[in-house]
């Protein structure tokens, strides 16, 4: 999968040295900040490849939103732990109702079963 005519990894390792580069010019971003935008900013990537290639696209949105959590908290949300994780849940059943519309059973949902035969006595 190409974006922009290159490997994804390649746009990553961009942002990685745009954010140090900033960093070392006065940008003010905790190494922690740093780590938090390169894992935001994979999250998206991924969510891009998943989207071009038709699949785990549910998965790659759930990464996402997380990894745009943890941003936020890393630069000042404050939510605890247990607002986190209902947000994160309700993001996940709000994926899981897309994905149900997505899908397709292997199986018809009513199938004919073979008569019973007669128990004779």
């Amino acid at each position: 999968m190409r974006i922009f005519g290159r490997e994804p990894a390649l746009w990553l390792a961009l942002v990685a040295v745009v954010v140090k580069l900033g960093a070392a010019f006065g940008l003010s971003v905790s190494p922690e900040q740093q780590a938090l935008i390169n894992a935001a900013a994979a999250a998206g990537v991924g969510l891009v490849v998943a989207l071009v290639v038709h699949d785990g696209r549910g998965a790659a949105v759930l990464g996402l939103v997380q990894a745009a959590l943890a941003l936020a908290v890393g630069y000042g949300l404050h939510w605890s732990a247990d607002q986190q994780a209902v947000a994160l849940s309700a993001v996940a059943a709000l994926v899981a109702m897309w994905t149900r519309t997505q899908v397709t059973a292997p199986v018809p949902a009513v199938r004919q079963l073979p008569p019973i035969p007669a128990v004779r006595e």
